[in-house]
């Protein structure tokens, strides 16, 4: 299967790697929380597994599977308490489990740079691990699942991934961040908004649980953090001179490629619609 893709052009990889991929997540957010709890989970771990993976290429030596494991305690915490299974106060746990990073390298002789390698663990688990448990506070604000903010959310995420690259494709000259990524364009990044903008006026209609400036509001914050998102993992990719995170996704690099927008946008909608709702 994986080679026969590899023989298609890639956009055509990207065309049926994203349906596939699209297809799954809007089953498992739709179908119950707990299958969307449980996705998000998975592809947490497999980002953050992905991240410690590139810092390896560059010579650092993090805690790839005690740094994720961590990771995902912070996520399965975040979806117990939201659901009221256990108390608040079982976040707790997330401190003595962080404390023995700093136990474990202890005993590592062969860490020339163990306090390094330290911060880059935690590094996985705020850049990776956090924005990832937090959908679940996003999904579970008022106290019960609602599915629509997660797709509506994700919709606008990839209305602006989308717009932004076929723009650019097609009309692209003026560069939006040339040093850190030389395939963007502003032309990109109005394809991008534009395309947001559309799916945010969609959502007033289909989606009602936000009311429409919400939505509107949300859609901008996209666009914003999550073109800098990308810059972001970009900067981070040419610091160790390689051009996607990974292969897992054909047509789309890795999943850091993929979701990389998310994580510097989870955070910021989350912060508004508490603040705001």
């Amino acid at each position: 299967m994986k080679q026969r893709l590899a023989e298609l052009s890639n956009l055509q990889q990207r065309v049926i790697a994203g349906i596939f991929g699209v297809t799954i997540i809007l089953f498992c957010v739709s179908y119950s929380v707990y299958t969307f709890a449980l996705l998000f989970l998975v592809i947490s771990a497999l980002a953050q597994i992905e991240f410690y993976r590139l810092l390896g290429l560059d010579g650092n030596q993090p805690l790839t599977y005690y740094g994720t494991a961590v990771g995902c305690l912070v996520s399965i915490l975040t979806f117990l308490v939201e659901m009221g299974y256990v108390a608040e106060s079982a976040y707790y746990l997330i401190s003595p489990a962080s404390s023995m990073v700093f136990l474990i390298k202890l005993y590592k002789k062969k860490d020339m740079k163990p306090f390094t390698n330290i911060g880059f663990t935690f590094l996985g688990i705020i850049y990776v691990g956090v924005p990832f448990a937090l959908l679940n506070v996003l999904a579970l604000r008022t106290g019960t699942y609602e599915p629509d903010v997660i797709l509506g959310c994700l919709l606008l995420l990839w209305a602006s991934d989308s717009g932004a690259y076929f723009a650019g494709t097609k009309f692209g000259k003026r560069k939006l961040f040339e040093r850190v990524s030389p395939k963007k364009s502003w032309e990109g990044s109005i394809g991008g908004a534009v395309a947001a903008g559309l799916v945010s006026l969609a959502l007033t209609w289909y989606a009602p649980v936000l009311a429409p400036w919400l939505w509107y509001c949300i859609g901008a914050i996209i666009v914003v953090t999550g073109t800098y998102g990308d810059l972001v993992e970009s900067l981070f990719k040419r610091s160790i001179a390689i051009k996607d995170s990974g292969t897992s996704i054909p047509g789309h690099g890795g999943f850091l490629d993929r979701f990389d927008g998310l994580l510097l946008a989870a955070p910021f909608i989350l912060t508004f619609l508490k603040l705001f709702t």
